[in-house]
Formats: structure tokens, sequence, C-alpha cells
């Protein structure tokens, strides 16, 4: 019986007590009546029965209090239990990351790891002398010279990243991330994250620190879920001017189930010192005007400024110390540093990157691609002001069906879901994609003929186009193992003079510097 039934037990127990009490005088008074000799209206039998049915109730009543006393105490210590397992704190596991949170889930602290490992064999004619074999890498790089015409085979841990992020009083988001990897070179400890967000003003969260701004939809993907082992070259070019990992500076972003937004103001990266720091800007828009249950189609626009270049020197006026925009670019791996196109310094008051952007999914095939325009604003007028250009298109196809998710959150794509992991003999063989991309970095302007000189105002920093082919298998959501074949053309032009070192370091003005080349290279992937 529930307690409000029991209440009402107990409250008719009561009433019936007290109609039995008051008629006991008049039930006495009958039955001394009666002993006088007197006539009475009940007997000495009925009365002992009333006497009788009163205790009875009375000690129904007191079992009935004890009752609701039990009934509180159990209540009380259910709540108490309840409120222990609300404030328990949980430890977790969830696809190999581990996860501390509060039990109202205030705070939490996950531990992330990355590590990735490049293996690589580049395939181009044989190296000659440097007086007759003219491929050169970055422009005043003598070990470049050099390594452009023998790009070395071999490994490199591309990222060995840990760190934890996670939340604080429900409202404050923290990142603190760790890369111990590199571009051809493994180096020492460098901070890629390290910063704070509120998100208690929703749909707006405000961010302040070192971390990687979007820059574009290439950018939007996680490099632990790109189709491919790097960024399409125009798009790593352009999130390097006022993004890229460890950049100082201050966001506000916002997103709902169909768009995105951004705004960022940027300083230097983190461990470039400058006597003035750079002063950028990153801004991106994204919006999904198409969406059904296995479909979907994105636009976007984005803007990556530099709007005061980091300065080398004091600030004099044009002709002395330089703020230098340097545009240049490996191909689409990292095995070997060597840069292929390279427009050398260009002594600038900014740079502008405009960007437009559109993705298109259905079911387990997507599609994008992006367009940029740079335009870098020389310090002086005495030259014209150069215009770059690139702009990549790159699908993939899951064999095994499963679809990229789309993450609304920063507009665009992540790795498909492994619902079931590879195991031997259970049949399980995990998520197979196929991939293609083609990309197109011109970073010649006003370049000339072959065998001329340059103008005064020409950069001949070179055009590189790649075409790559990929399979990439995912056995678990922790592990993945990229292949790749990479076909790479490279259209340069000497600028002469010392451009990269006395003597035979430099080719005569207007020969060919670049080359073609075959790179076939595998990933191997840990992830938490």
């Amino acid at each position: 019986m529930t307690a409000p039934g029991r209440s009402k037990r107990i409250g008719e127990s009561l009433a019936l007590a007290a109609l039995l009490c008051s008629a006991a005088p008049s039930a006495m008074a009958q039955a001394v009546a009666t002993a006088n000799g007197q006539p009475t209206g009940i007997s000495q039998e009925q009365l002992l029965a009333l006497i009788g049915r009163l205790d009875a109730l009375e000690r129904r009543n007191d079992e009935l209090e004890q009752q609701i006393l039990d009934l509180k105490a159990q209540g009380a210590a259910s709540d108490q239990a309840i409120r222990d397992q609300v404030a328990a704190t949980t430890v977790s596991i969830a696809n190999g990351r581990p996860t501390i949170a509060s039990g109202d889930g205030a705070f939490t602290a996950s531990l992330r790891g990355i590590v990735q490992l490049d293996a690589a064999h580049y395939d181009q004619r044989s190296a000659g002398p440097p007086g007759s074999d003219f491929r050169r890498g970055s422009v005043g790089d003598a070990a470049e010279a050099d390594r452009a015409r023998d790009l070395a085979d071999g490994t490199n841990f591309r990222r060995v990243r840990f760190g934890i992020e996670g939340k604080a009083f429900s409202d404050w988001n923290y990142n603190l991330l760790f890369d111990f990897g590199g571009s051809g070179v493994e180096e020492a400890g460098k901070i890629t994250n390290a910063y704070i967000e509120y998100a208690g003003l929703k749909p707006l969260r405000f961010r302040v620190g070192a971390f990687a701004p979007t820059t574009g939809l290439e950018d939007a993907t996680s490099n632990t879920a790109s189709l491919f082992p790097e960024r399409a070259a125009v798009a790593e070019l352009v999130r390097g001017f006022a993004g890229g990992d460890g950049r100082t500076g201050a966001a506000v972003l916002a997103n709902g189930e169909r768009w995105s937004f951004g705004a960022n103001v940027t300083g230097n990266t983190i461990g470039v010192s400058s006597f003035d720091e750079q002063l950028g800007a990153v801004i991106r828009a994204t919006y999904v005007p198409y969406k059904t249950l296995d479909s979907l189609i994105q636009v976007g626009v984005n803007a990556n400024l530099v709007i005061n270049p980091a300065a080398t020197g004091a600030d004099i006026p044009p002709g002395g110390a330089a703020t230098p925009v340097r545009l240049r670019e490996r191909p689409e791996l990292r095995v070997d540093g060597a840069r292929l196109v390279d427009t050398g310094s260009i002594d600038a008051d900014g740079l502008t990157a405009l960007g437009v952007e559109a993705a298109y999914q259905w079911k387990n095939f997507s599609l994008q691609g992006e367009h940029f325009w740079i335009d870098v604003e020389r310090r002086t007028g005495a030259l014209a002001d150069p215009e770059f250009a690139g702009w990549y298109v790159q699908g993939a196809w899951t064999i095994t069906g499963q679809p990229r998710r789309y993450n609304a959150a920063n507009g665009g794509f992540d790795s498909p879901r492994v619902e079931n992991p590879f195991k031997l003999g259970s049949g399980s063989w995990g998520v197979w994609e196929l991939a293609a991309r083609y990309s197109d970095l011109d970073l010649n302007f006003n370049a000339g003929a072959p065998d001329t000189a340059p103008t005064a105002s020409a950069v001949r920093g070179g055009e590189q186009k790649i075409i790559t082919v990929g399979l990439n298998w995912y056995p678990n959501n922790n592990v993945r193992f990229l292949a790749d074949y990479q076909r790479v053309e490279v259209d340069r032009l000497s600028p002469g003079g010392t451009a990269f070192g006395a003597g035979a370091l430099t080719p005569p003005a207007g020969a060919q510097i670049g080359q073609d080349l075959n790179i076939w290279s595998f990933r191997t992937q840990y992830a938490f």
C-alpha cells in the first residue's frame, strides 16, 4: 500500500476511535443504570466488544505510524544513494580514449594521443652535378638545392602528439596538446594546442590561447581522418598564412545544425620570434542548403589575411628592414622536407587569400573542392603586386559502404565509423576506402618565357600539379593504414642571379628547375 493509502486508513481509524470514545461515557452510564435495575440500550458484552475493537484500532494505528517512519527512513537512504551516485567520479575508455568525469558531468578530462609513421619512396631520375642537373628546391637554401635532385627515401614520424582535453564547471573547455613529430625531421616537443574556451552562451564559443584556426574545408577535417597523408598543397599553403598549429590568437565560433562560422584574430606561431609580431585574421562561414537522410551539399567561403607581416628588423621605411611574406610548399608528403615551389621572400605590407569551397555527399560517396586567390601587397609601389592561385578537387568511395561523417561544428567531414572491427576468423574486415585527388598550386607571377631573364616584378615560384590515388583501411576506430601513389609535375623557371647560391648552385635565368617524379607512400596511424 502506498503512503497516501496508509494515511487515509489512519485517518479513518482515528475518526472511528473518536466516535467510540465519545460513545464510551454514555455506554458506561447505561451499564451503571443497568446495575441499579434500570433498563439500557447496550449490554456489557457489547461494551467489552467495543473496547476490544478500540484497542485493536489503536494497535493498528501504532503499526501504521511505524511503517510510515520506516518508509521515510528508506526514502532518505535512497535519496542519499542517488546523491552519492551523481557525485561519484567515473573512469571510462571509449574507443581507447581514457576519460575521467565527475558524476554530474561538469568536469571531464580526456587523454589524447596520435602517432603517425610515414614511409616513402621517391621515384625520380638519378641526380647529376649541380652544374648540369638544374632541379632545385627552396630559394637560398643550398641543402634543398641538393635534396631536390635526390629526395630522401625513408621514414618519418609525421605526428607524435600527446595531450589532454575536457571541460570545467560545465561551460569552460580546455585543450593542451604537444607534438614531437615533424616534416622530414622529428622535432623536440612543441605546443600544438594550449587554449581555453567559454561555451556558456550558446551557440557562441569564445576561445583564446594557441590553436589551429579552421582556414578552409580541407583544414576542417582532422589530420587523423583526412583522405590522404597531407592536405592539398594549396590548402596547406593557405593554412600557414594566419593559421596552422600552435598559432596564438582569439576566436569567436558558432554553429548550428546546418551552418558554422568562425572569426579569428591571430599572431605568430609559438616558437617564432620577430621584432613586431604578425597580425592576421581567419574568417570562415559554411552552410548546408540541401540535406537528406543519406546526402548533403555544403558551400562555404573563407578569408585568410596577413594584416601586418612579422618584421625581421626595426620599423624603418621601405628599403631597410623587411616584412617578408614567403609562399612555398612541399609535395603532398613530408618524409623529405624539400620544397619544390617557392616564391622567395617578398617585402610586403600584407596578404589576402580568399577561398570558395563546396562539398557533396551521397551515401558512401563524397566529393569536395576549394579554390583560393592569393594577393600580396608589396611595401613599395615601384613593383606590381603579385597574384597567385591554387585549387584542388578530391573524392572518396567507401568500398564497404560506410559513409564519411559530417561534422556540423566545424563544417567538415570525419572518417567513416567502424561498426564491425577487423578480427581474424570473424568475417569482419573493418572499413575500406578508395580516394583520388587532383591539385594545382601556381606560384608564378609574370614568369615569362623559358631561357629569358625575369622582369623586375616577376615571381618565378613555380607551378606544382599532383595526381594522387589512395587506398585506406580502418581495421577499427583507432588504427588506420594509408597507401598512396602521387604523380608530381613541377614547372618552374630559374630567376637567375644568385637565387640558390653562388656559382653552379644557381642555374641560368630561365632554365627549367622543376621536375616530374612519382612518390609511393604508406602511413601507419594509431589515434585515440
